[in-house]
This record gives C-alpha cells, structure tokens and sequence, in this order.
C-alpha cells in the first residue's frame, strides 16, 4: 500500500489533466493486453475488441514498446509525458528524453525487460535507439489504438464532469475518497493500492490526476520536484438505470447500495440487513461515505443513525441525468 500525505497547500492544488495522456495510454494497452484477461478493465467494450484485433499480433505491431511494458512491471516514466498536447507531441518529448533520465528509467527495469542490444542502446541514448521507439510507438498506435481514441476522449469527458461534480458538491474530501473504490482516504492520507509499502510526501508541489482507460488499478509517478501523477482507471459503462449502476463504479457498488438505502435513516444493524452485508462491513462503508460528507451519523444509546446530508441526496438523485 502507498500511503500519499497531503498538506493544505497539496489540497489546494489537485488539479485534472485535460484529457487522456496518448502516449501513457499505448503503453498500458500494452501491458493490459500482454496480462491475464481479469479484472474491471476486461469488461470494456473497447479493451475487449482491442484484444481481438491484435490477437496473435500484439508483439509485432508494438516492437521494443512490448518489452519495455511487461504486465505488473514499473512503467518507464519517459512514456508519461504530461506537458504533451497530443500523441504525436508525446512520442517527440518521449524521443527527446535527456540521457540521464533514460539511463535512470532504464536502471529500475526488471533484467527481462532491460535484455538485448536495444535496451542498452535505448539506456545510453543512442539516436538509432530513439528513432527505433518513435518509430514503434507511432506504427501501434496508428494500427491498434488509434482507432479507439475517440471513444476514449469520449468515456473521459464524461468521467471528468462526474468528477467536477464530485468536487463542487462535496470539496476535495469528497473527491478523494471517491477517486477508487480500493483506495482509501484518511485526511490528510490518500492510501492507494500499490504492490509497494511506502510514504510519500506531497511537499506543496499538488497532484495532477489523469484519468486512464486501460490503467487497471491506480499508478503513480513521483519526483521530488515537481507535481505527483496519479494516473486512475476512469469511469465507463452503460448508461445507469439506478443508484448502484450510475454511481458504483465510483463508489463501489456495495457502498452506493448502502447510501442507497440510507435513503430512509436507518442504523448500521438495519443497513447491514438491508444491504445483506456484515455488521462491520456496513461500519466501514457508512463511515467512508460519512468522511466523503456523503451522510451524517447521530449517536442514540448505544447505536447509531445514519441519514443522507445534502450533498449525498443530490447526488442519488441526480445520478440519472448528470452520469454517464
């Protein structure tokens, strides 16, 4: 688990990336599709036709990108260029890399993927080395991803207005304890789910979040001097027909079935009841959707009463025509 701290100076400097990083997006394609065929991210009409136009082909078409992206290994961090308007900008920027970053880049690399000629060449910046990446990345992305881009920029949009809207009603709590169901916010700590125990400290610098179609989980790059990414799995499926579909792959689907419920106040034994959960399953949800200021908790006697505050009615009841 990463636990990231935030200070009130990174609070106020949370920021959303425009759109889908190109560049970032073909190398995760990558790495997806050279994974197991689990997870939320499989569901997607557009991953699972991806997958059927590069089966059998997926090494060709990406050249030395496959190498470089193996599933579950460190992402170099010159194939996230954030400054980078669009794709053909990013590869440019990628190409470009100083030496030394790439030499750094490089050295984290698992002894697979730094194997052969090319990565040595590719460590030491040659120029044969940084024509032979362009040149791959552009020839993937024009047969394979290229195709999809419009729906991604689609999905993203809206995935930034529901998080906009997070953020007006709620503040930044709300948007925090929202980003992903499996990350959990604890002010001033955001703990994402990471195969990497560690801490890492803001320091003023904010934090700019990129919204990720073929992302799985959370991924984050961190430099010590400038902002942090935190690049996460946006928000696609049907249109919703109800609280748990609009609202749970934001919330997770149980916890949007609990605030659901807690249409009616209700205490946690009766919305454990309700949801079919445990007594301290409902005690976690309800207190993750009261830090995100989605309901309020009284104390009477020995138990408690769960209500919706504002902010949780309107977004239950604005979930049919603000979502999707």
């Amino acid at each position: 688990m990463m636990r990231m701290h935030f200070s009130d100076a990174d609070l106020r400097q949370i920021a959303f990336a425009p759109a889908p990083n190109a560049l970032w997006e073909t190398a995760l394609s990558v790495r997806l599709l050279r994974g197991a065929r689990t997870g939320r991210s499989w569901s997607r009409p557009g991953v699972q036709w991806l997958h059927r136009q590069v089966s059998g082909s997926l090494a060709e078409r990406a050249g030395v990108l496959a190498p470089l992206v193996p599933p579950k290994s460190f992402v170099p961090g010159f194939l996230l260029q954030p400054d980078a308007g669009d794709f053909a900008a990013g590869v440019k920027l990628a190409s470009e890399t100083p030496s030394s970053y790439l030499a750094l880049d490089m050295s984290v690399l698992s002894p697979a993927q730094r194997a052969g000629r090319w990565a040595q060449d590719l460590s030491d910046g040659t120029p044969e080395a940084r024509q032979t990446l362009a040149r791959d990345l552009h020839r993937y992305f024009t047969s394979s991803v290229e195709p999809l881009w419009p729906q991604i920029q689609t999905e993203a949009a809206a995935d930034r207005t529901l998080r906009a809207e997070t953020l007006l009603r709620g503040g930044v709590d709300a948007l925090l304890a929202t980003l992903h169901p499996d990350c959990h916010w604890q002010p001033p700590i955001l703990h994402i789910p990471i195969d990497l125990d560690h801490d890492i400290t803001l320091g003023g610098r904010g934090l700019l979040l990129i919204p990720s179609y073929f992302a799985p989980r959370p991924m984050v790059t961190y430099n010590p001097d400038a902002t942090t990414l935190l690049s996460y799995p946006l928000h696609v499926g049907d249109r919703p027909t109800g609280p748990a579909d609009a609202l749970g792959p934001l919330l997770g689907r149980t916890r949007a079935t609990v605030l659901a419920i807690l249409r009616d106040p209700a205490t946690t034994t009766v919305v454990a009841e309700r949801a079919g959960i445990s007594l301290g399953s409902a005690s976690q949800h309800t207190t993750v959707l009261r830090n995100a200021g989605l309901i309020s908790t009284t104390r009477m006697g020995g138990a408690v009463l769960h209500t919706l505050t504002p902010l949780g009615s309107a977004l239950l009841h604005g979930d049919s025509t603000r979502i999707g």
